[in-house]
């Protein structure tokens, strides 16, 4: 039961400041429809061929997409969404190599390393706001690959204790699986935060990255450890230019619009002096006006740089990490080969992995929606917007002062 007294932490306040007053003016035919329409909506995957075509029309107005996912792959995704320390545990039995977690905890820690650099270089913080910032990157915790208890199955077999799902009744057991984790959200309720607690890691088998601000953690998991991100036996200009990229664009997160609002422990705290606080949005705001006049071509949009800030932010200093780190690695392990077959330089490769990282072909429709909502900026401005701010990349490509690669003005926080 949940009473007036119950302290409730609301994310995002001014919705619910708005959602009372819209209730009150909306008649209750038009609420009610629309609590049946998200309940259909939920549903509708599970219907009828009729249904599903009509879901598939209202999917081609929203992202251009013309046809229905193979079922084989519909299923996987139900699976692994639903079951997804199932799966993950499946999934890194199977394919996860061990000696790739220990090559990405050393990256971890010499990219770190690399950013306390940066943060005693920059001469915009006082002294007491970069001792603070250090103590917060090296408290932050990092998660690779996946925790071992997943390859326990007694504990396994216990979290998955009160979930009933029976192969014949399909739907039947696509609802207990949101139930079951509905009841699982919800047995944590009032009782002490376990920031440690390997549930929140436990998802292995996907392709991307986090960065916790109320853990202060980082988080690669398996999914993410090979691909064109990462190979154990691949050049170090190719790992660094996309794992490495990856991971300083996650250490970098703990100190972006977001994540800089919170301390070494995680919590909502204001631990930046005032000076330093003001220098830190001037530099920001460079950011957002550059991101902010990138127009989109195919869509005829310019990007939101406001909201695009903490990932613009995240990608510029996570790329500048690794391409010092792996310049770090050169000085003590001397310099690698060219790949053969291509003219490139080991510095400009690790540029090109970089950049393979953010690869993409969008719909219209799809680019549209990403430009108008997303908190990230359209892959190809991710690319040149970035490297257009490294003066290493100009450098290693011989580009020239003032053109579009190497601008006069370039932004930096850091």
């Amino acid at each position: 039961n949940v009473n007036e007294d119950e302290p409730v932490n609301l994310s995002v306040p001014s919705f619910f400041e708005e959602l009372g007053p819209l209730l009150e003016r909306t008649p209750n035919r038009v609420i009610a429809n629309y609590m049946m329409w998200r309940i259909h909506a939920f549903s509708i995957v599970f219907l009828s061929e009729q249904f599903r075509k009509r879901q598939l029309q209202y999917a081609t107005a929203l992202s251009g997409r013309q046809e229905q996912e193979a079922r084989w792959k519909e299923c996987v995704d139900i699976a692994s969404g639903s079951l997804a320390i199932a799966v993950g545990s499946l999934y890194v039995r199977k394919h996860f190599k061990q000696d790739s977690k220990a090559i990405a905890l050393d990256m971890v820690h010499q990219i770190r390393g690399v950013f306390d650099n940066i943060l005693s270089e920059v001469d915009w913080m006082d002294e007491v706001t970069k001792k603070e910032a250090k103590k917060k990157l090296y408290a932050m915790t990092t998660h690779i690959g996946y925790p071992d208890e997943m390859l326990d199955n007694s504990k396994l077999e216990e979290y998955y204790r009160n979930l009933d799902i029976d192969s014949s009744k399909y739907f039947e057991s696509f609802l207990n699986m949101n139930v079951f984790g509905t009841d699982y959200s919800f047995n944590k309720l009032r009782l002490p935060v376990n920031k440690t607690d390997w549930m929140r890691h436990a998802r292995p088998a996907v392709v991307n990255a986090y960065y916790s601000s109320i853990e202060n953690s980082i988080q690669f998991p398996a999914g993410i450890l090979q691909g064109h991100f990462f190979h154990a036996a691949r050049p170090k200009y190719m790992n660094y230019g996309a794992i490495g990229f990856v991971i300083g664009h996650e250490i970098t997160h703990g100190f972006d619009d977001q994540g800089r609002r919170f301390d070494l422990q995680g919590n909502l705290l204001d631990w930046w002096a005032e000076d330093t606080q003001k220098a830190y949005l001037d530099k920001a705001k460079c950011i957002i006006e550059q991101y902010g006049n990138f127009t989109d071509g195919q869509t005829g949009l310019n990007l939101n740089g406001v909201n695009t800030q903490g990932e613009n932010i995240a990608d510029n200093g996570g790329v500048k990490e690794s391409y010092r780190a792996y310049r770090q690695w050169v000085e003590k392990n001397g310099p690698e080969p060219k790949l053969p077959g291509l003219d490139y330089t080991p510095e400009q490769m690790f540029w090109i992995s970089a950049g393979q990282t953010w690869c993409a072909k969008y719909r219209k429709e799809t680019l549209k929606m990403r430009i108008t909502t997303g908190v990230h900026s359209p892959s190809q401005f991710r690319v040149m917007g970035t490297f257009s701010n490294m003066k290493d990349f100009a450098r290693d490509f011989n580009c020239p002062e003032g053109s579009r690669m190497n601008p006069v003005q370039k932004c930096e926080v850091w």
